[in-house]
């Protein structure tokens, strides 16, 4: 039996890296769109939302999610105290998504069950998806570098490592330039901002 953990800081904090092309409103709107996605992408599987901030619970409830309150960990010690709640709850296995993949389908069927998979993102810097065994004791490490200190987790803890490279698990929405993939969702937003003369 697996869940799928979705982190998700709160709406109004999310996509800073945005403001300099997209308003406030619409980055609440993009960020909550997005997260969307990625629950409705747990197909058959529970999903779990881990999260500290009470509009982001109150969404997760409304989307069918069950919340993880995990207030004050940072984006690593969420994940981590989501892992081990759900495997002292009883499930197999744990895939971790971010809540930022306008493409994100079927994760219910990513991964092995014997080894630690990664999706990193198309720089092959970060960890958009992860799907780790609840027989590992793992450590996570989100951040700058990502994908390669959780490769390097798995291999201290003597587990084989897979990567899956997924154009659509690679396309997260981080950077102004990200916007492109997800014009379609941006339409029914708020305007953007205009670039200063």
């Amino acid at each position: 039996m697996q869940a799928i953990l979705v982190p998700v800081k709160s709406f109004r904090a999310a996509k800073h890296r945005l403001a300099e092309v997209l308003d406030d409103r619409s980055r609440i709107s993009l960020a909550k769109s997005l997260a969307e996605i990625v629950v409705n992408a747990s197909g058959s599987s529970p999903a779990f939302v881990a999260c500290d901030d009470s509009e982001v619970a109150d969404w997760a409830i409304a989307m069918g999610a069950t919340v993880l309150w995990t207030p004050g960990l940072g984006l690593s010690g969420a994940v981590g105290a989501g892992f081990r709640h759900l495997v002292a709850s009883g499930f197999s296995r744990v895939i971790v998504a971010h809540a930022d993949l306008p493409f994100a389908r079927d994760l219910e069927h990513f991964g092995d069950d014997d080894a630690v998979t990664i999706a990193p993102d198309h720089r092959l810097d970060g960890t958009n998806v992860i799907a780790i065994p609840a027989s590992v004791p793992f450590t996570f490490r989100y951040g700058s570098r990502s994908y390669q200190n959780h490769q390097m987790e798995a291999a201290r803890h003597h587990v084989r490592c897979l990567s899956v490279f997924d154009w659509r698990l690679a396309s997260d929405v981080d950077l102004p330039g990200d916007l492109v993939l997800v014009d379609d969702l941006m339409r029914s937003h708020a305007p953007r901002k205009r670039a200063s003369p």
